[in-house]
């Protein structure tokens, strides 16, 4: 077992509830703790960090139905899935999107798809190809 802490991310969000939930079930894991403030959804070797934007400042943007995809970003963050379909149809049922199957590649014995969450952060999701197994 190694010494370091567990890795991980953080998000901040407008909606701290909304996006807590739209990452717990593209992600199929489940929230490890919670409060008012933050949320943490936890794999086996990683944890996302929901946290919410103060509301002093929240209060000064609005985010469009559907989002704006931020794109102009340093940082894409990468989560592993089982199924790139369901999880095209979980992001569409909460709000965020996944791209279109045709934009789909593959890497490193996995198929990649970007998309985006419900306040428009971009991501990318990565499923084993069928032949490598888990």
């Amino acid at each position: 077992m190694s010494s370091l802490p567990i890795p991980g991310a953080v998000i901040y969000a407008k909606n701290l509830s909304k996006l807590s939930h739209f990452y717990e079930q593209i992600m199929q894991c489940g929230i490890s703790h919670a409060d008012d403030t933050y949320s943490i959804l936890a794999l086996p070797h990683f944890q996302l960090v929901i946290h919410a934007i103060p509301a002093h400042i929240a209060d000064t943007f609005d985010i469009k139905s559907p989002p704006e995809r931020r794109e102009d970003t340093a940082i894409k963050l990468v989560l592993p899935v089982n199924d790139i379909g369901l999880a095209r149809e979980t992001a569409a049922r909460l709000g965020g999107q996944l791209d279109a199957p045709e934009h789909e590649w593959e890497f490193q014995q996995c198929r990649i798809c970007d998309g985006y969450d419900p306040e428009g952060n971009v991501f990318q999701i990565r499923a084993f190809l069928p032949r490598h197994g888990k």
